[in-house]
């Protein structure tokens, strides 16, 4: 019986790229997403990859007033589990805007959650991240590791991952996977789908690839007095596309059964810093990146990267690109989608 999938966020970004690869793997897909950082166009260019439909429905899930009617369509739809992806994601936006992020964000999650109840689906596959480890631990970080999130941000991911853990406990018919992931970049292979922000990007490979293009003049490094090789932020990149088949492994590894919670890095288990990165992607595109030293942000800190080792040993699961190859699909994307998705 095929699979049916509910995917919040998925014409994100990272979530685009999820649908793609759940629909490879033969499994239905239900977007849920209120297009406010993404694009309707995203879901076509979805469809068009995959060879298949979606459907869609676009809605708000942290909206009190929306929420039966989301309830609803995702008891309809059949689910058998979902990948939430949704909600905002800025650190800087987060700590100017701490209460609309705890609103938004984990209101999200608790409409997912009813939702999920009432269709009698119990796998959740969760897009956490490395930020819930803050700047507790040493490199490469465990899931062992000290949590304790510098900036709003950082913790609505690590709320969530809790609210989740007490839900599997209440009821043992629940499985949940919390992905803690490091940094996504890239596109898919093909330069249909990618990282298109509505605004000023917030992440560094979106900014690099607009100032590469020549939407924008210079890119602006957040700091060159890091306790680090060049004094720049270290995180450790990985490809979006590897990152997607990350979350396709996890649901895999729930629909065996497994049930509980558990928590998985997804990371390369490598560090690069802004300028190495920035010296990738001038070799990528053959563009000067010219750029301009700025103050440090708030809640940033100085370098993470991850321990990988237990994706591969429960999901079966590791990460593929390199840096080079992150770059390229980056700038494949954002050469033929000069303006992103607005053509």
């Amino acid at each position: 019986m095929t699979q049916r999938i509910v995917v919040t966020g998925g014409a994100g970004y990272i979530g685009s790229h999820v649908c793609v690869e759940l629909l490879a793997s033969g499994r239905d897909v239900l977007i849920v997403d209120d297009f406010s950082n993404s694009h309707q166009q995203a879901v076509a260019r979805i469809e068009e990859l995959a060879q298949r439909g979606v459907e869609c429905l676009k809605a708000d899930l942290a909206d009190a007033a929306q929420k039966n009617a989301i309830v609803n369509r995702i008891k309809t739809f059949g689910a058998d589990g979902a990948v939430h992806l949704a909600g905002l994601k800025a650190v800087g936006e987060s700590v100017a805007q701490p209460a609309r992020y705890y609103q938004t964000n984990i209101g999200a999650a608790l409409t997912l959650i009813e939702a999920l109840g009432a269709a009698n689906a119990r796998s959740v596959v969760f897009s956490s991240s490395a930020t819930v480890y803050g700047d507790l631990n040493d490199n490469p970080v465990t899931e062992e590791g000290r949590t304790g999130a510098t900036n709003p941000y950082g913790r609505t991911k690590l709320f969530i991952e809790e609210i989740l853990k007490d839900v599997a406990r209440a009821n043992d018919q629940w499985g949940v996977a919390n992905l803690r992931y490091f940094n996504p970049v890239g596109a898919h292979a093909s330069g249909r789908i990618g990282e298109d922000p509505n605004d000023t990007p917030n992440n560094l490979f979106p900014y690099i690839a607009q100032v590469a293009v020549g939407r924008r003049k210079k890119l602006s490094v957040f700091g060159n007095d890091y306790d680090t090789r060049d004094g720049t932020g270290v995180r450790d990149y990985i490809h979006v596309v590897d990152l997607a088949r990350g979350h396709v492994a996890a649901l895999d590894y729930l629909s065996d059964g497994e049930r509980g919670a558990v928590d998985v890095n997804l990371g390369t288990g490598r560090g690069y810093s802004v300028l190495e990165a920035v010296a990738a992607f001038k070799r990528a595109s053959n563009r000067d990146i010219p750029y301009d030293v700025v103050p440090r942000r708030d809640g940033d800190i100085a370098e993470i990267y991850a321990n990988a080792s237990k994706a591969k040993k429960l999901f079966g699961w590791s990460a593929k690109k390199d840096l080079d190859a992150m770059c390229a699909d980056h700038w494949r994307w954002q050469r033929e989608n000069p303006n992103g998705y607005n053509e």
